[in-house]
């Protein structure tokens, strides 16, 4: 299967790439859809993902490949479910992810202003605010805008994108600024259009240039509605800026 695809210009991260978390949904949401409950597809960014650009969805029956010419941009291959086994993070009540979103870092000191999740300068982002909470945790809410939707229902690939930035957030992003390179998730429900969602981060480790971390999405009722590990990579911002 091939299919085109255009990452526009809203649903950037750094000034002049599109947000990992949302690239990652266009090509993991189309393996999912490909896979029993026993998997879930794991996206490797391999590339920053142009902006504004025909790109190419070439999908088999076990890999779906995001491509820019003869340039690979993005890759989702199947793993096991397990692996998302300890990604839930325990949920907290949404007046106490309000509260964290007072303390939220990337309102005064944000690498990638224009970012489609968490964004401050970003008009038609999702804006997302996540503060910590202690034990290298953040959270905040969302409340799904109308156009993010199919019949009242949030779109899974934005699902994807608001998995992404929470557990960005548990790193020190101004002094181990990073983006996102891998992204393993799986979604279970789609929220209703201006339902209140929870959404959490966790620190996990690192090792080098890499950090790890998990997020988890629930819906009004402290269902979980997605879970995810993400690995990030350190970079100088300057060069996606």
């Amino acid at each position: 299967m091939r299919s085109s695809v255009r990452v526009e210009r809203r649903f950037q991260g750094p000034e002049r790439s599109g947000n990992g978390g949302y690239v990652a949904g266009l090509v993991g949401t189309a393996l999912a859809a490909r896979l029993g409950d026993s998997l879930v597809p794991r996206v490797t960014l391999r590339m920053p993902p142009p902006l504004q650009k025909d790109l190419e969805i070439t999908a088999t029956t076990d890999a779906v490949r995001l491509i820019d010419g003869e340039a690979l941009v993005a890759e989702a291959l199947p793993v096991d479910s397990e692996f998302l086994a300890d990604a839930t993070i325990d949920p907290v009540l949404p007046e106490e992810a309000r509260a964290a979103e007072a303390s939220y870092r990337g309102l005064r000191d944000h690498p990638f202003p224009t970012c489609f999740v968490c964004g401050p300068a970003n008009p038609g982002g999702l804006h997302l605010r996540p503060g910590p909470i202690g034990d290298g945790r953040t959270a905040c809410t969302w409340k799904p805008a109308a156009d993010l939707a199919t019949d009242g229902l949030v779109d899974e690939v934005f699902l994807w994108a608001a998995l992404d930035c929470p557990g960005g957030w548990t790193i020190d992003l101004e002094g181990r600024p990073s983006v996102l390179g891998q992204l393993t998730a799986c979604v279970d429900a789609r929220p209703q259009v201006g339902e209140e969602c929870v959404a959490l981060g966790r620190y996990l480790g690192e090792d080098g240039r890499k950090t790890f971390t998990a997020s988890t999405l629930y819906d009004a009722d402290g269902r979980v509605l997605a879970r995810a590990k993400h690995t990030w990579i350190t970079v100088d911002p300057a060069a996606f800026n």
